[in-house]
């Protein structure tokens, strides 16, 4: 059971989250019309301060940092793919962000299948990219709950049966009122606070649990006896699969929806180039957790058998004082939180806009989008908790994995389509639909392994690179035939790749928190 000192803070942390959240309107307040572009973007108004928060707070979410530091416990050195994974993502965001902002924002798109459908005149094509971003964030979304339901077990803070059930329930209807409320500026200022109290934990607890476990080489040694010499380092069999993990998966991170609309929601390139070179503070702090990981082993934390991602919760617990072990929990609570309303906004604006308004409302008014969006966030919220409580939580990650590769296979239509429009829609098509075909079938085969093995070696990579990888030689050599055939294609909105200009509105002082 947690003590009274820890569940006080713990209820202090979360508590200030619903209190920022309610004043989430007062950030950056605007006197417009309720708009789509409004309430899922926040304006387009976020500073470089406010978007580093955001856009750290939703890439970084609650289950990487109990998911890496879990993968640590339990298999050592391959666990730190996340760190160059996190480090990769960084000149992709220079680049690929600003540039897509400068896109959205001289043509009015919300969603980055609007950029699709301006850049290739293909509504199919559009909707494809939608839905695949629907589909791969809906377990993504779940996958928060479950770290936070393993967090809050593992510390004690989380009431067996139904009663644990209505905590979970009350902590994710405080984050739905405030979203369907304000929108993007409810998680903006609430990832204010996980930074604050993630950072601050963190810092504090890896300080003192090196200092009771004393020091670095005593934790590192103390892993190494339970998991053998061997797995503090990668052999030549699984540098392959290392190497292709942490790429794909940062190729992947940067065509997830929340990513995107937390990207979408600055007030310019700069501040997105800015914020890019800024990210790599959070992979430090992501590097600290999977060290924690060794640091569980080391003190002989005994995680359950199948959730070793409650070790460093367990660790905390067993060797923090009360206030600091509620710090930590707040924090990786909050962190919860914040990529999970971002994840509903960006799938229902994807619905709103993509689908909706394409097949269904044609003539919807503003007003009408925001309220469908409104509703289609709520249900997206209700379905994670349903399926969180419906199905085992290995079905949602197995789930998160397919999504990851999943959504790697729009990548040839939108970071591709950022530099040539070259590629022919239908040919983009066909090479989606393989993609996703082999995607799943290798991650299927291996038992929803992601790591796939080639050859008698065998030669063993990550899955969703090899079906990108299949996706562009058929989105390739599809264009080279449909262009020989004379197919046409749809007409190009976009002015790409020429180079854009966009009015910069005036900087003000709330631009530049």
């Amino acid at each position: 059971m947690a003590d009274g000192t820890m569940t006080a803070t713990f209820l202090a942390v979360t508590g200030g989250a619903s209190l920022l959240a309610v004043t989430a309107r007062r950030l950056r307040p605007s006197g417009r019309l309720p708009s789509l572009e409004g309430w899922a973007l926040a304006d387009r108004s976020l500073g470089p301060v406010w978007t580093w928060f955001l856009l750290g707070g939703t890439i970084f979410t609650a289950y990487t940092f109990t998911a890496v530091p879990g993968l640590a416990y339990g298999n050592g050195a391959a666990a730190f793919f996340a760190v160059p994974y996190t480090v990769i993502v960084s000149p992709l965001a220079f680049v690929l962000l600003s540039r897509l902002w400068t896109v959205a924002r001289a043509h009015g798109y919300i969603t980055v299948a609007d950029f699709v459908r301006g850049r290739y005149g293909s509504p199919p094509l559009a909707l494809v990219v939608a839905l695949t971003g629907i589909l791969a964030t809906m377990p993504y979304l779940a996958l928060q709950l479950l770290g936070i339901r393993a967090v809050l077990t593992a510390g004690g803070v989380y009431p067996r049966g139904a009663a644990g059930d209505l905590v979970m329930v009350a902590l994710f209807a405080g984050l739905a009122v405030a979203t369907y409320r304000h929108g993007l500026r409810a998680p903006t200022v609430i990832s204010a606070l996980k930074a604050v109290a993630v950072f601050v934990s963190l810092t504090a607890v890896t300080w003192l649990v090196l200092e009771r476990l004393g020091g670095p080489g005593a934790v590192f040694d103390g892993a190494a006896r339970r998991l053998g010499g061997d797995a503090l380092a990668l052999t030549p069999a699984q540098q392959p699969a290392y190497a292709t993990l942490a790429l794909g998966s940062a190729l992947a991170l940067m065509m997830y929806p929340h990513v995107l609309t937390a990207g979408f929601a600055a007030d310019g390139p700069r501040t997105l180039r800015k914020v890019a070179v800024a990210l790599p503070a959070w992979t430090g702090l992501l590097a600290l957790f999977g060290v924690l990981g060794f640091a569980a082993l080391a003190a002989g934390v005994r995680a359950p058998e199948g959730g070793a991602e409650a070790a460093v919760p367990m660790l905390v617990d067993r060797l923090m004082p009360g206030p600091l072990a509620g710090l930590v929990f707040g924090g990786i609570t909050v962190g919860a939180l914040v990529p999970a309303a971002v994840m509903s906004i960006a799938a229902a604006t994807s619905f709103v806009r993509n689908v909706y308004v394409e097949y269904v409302h044609p003539t919807a008014t503003p007003k009408r989008q925001v309220r469908i969006a409104k509703a289609v966030s709520l249900i997206a919220k209700a379905g994670a908790v349903a399926f969180v409580f419906g199905l085992r939580d290995q079905d949602a990650i197995n789930l998160q994995l397919l999504g990851g590769v999943w959504i790697l296979q729009i990548f040839p239509a939108v970071a591709v389509g950022l530099f040539t429009g070259r590629l022919h829609p239908r040919a983009l098509l066909a090479g989606w639909g393989v993609g996703m075909a082999a995607g799943t079938y290798l991650v299927v085969r291996e038992g929803f392994s992601s790591i796939v093995g080639f050859g008698s070696g065998p030669l063993e990579i990550y899955a969703g690179l090899a079906a990108l990888l299949l996706n562009l030689i058929v989105a390739v050599a599809g264009t080279a035939v449909l262009e020989r055939l004379g197919v046409p294609r749809g007409a190009d909105l976009t002015d790409l790749p020429s180079r854009l200009t966009v009015r910069r509105r005036p900087e003000t002082g709330a631009n530049q928190q």
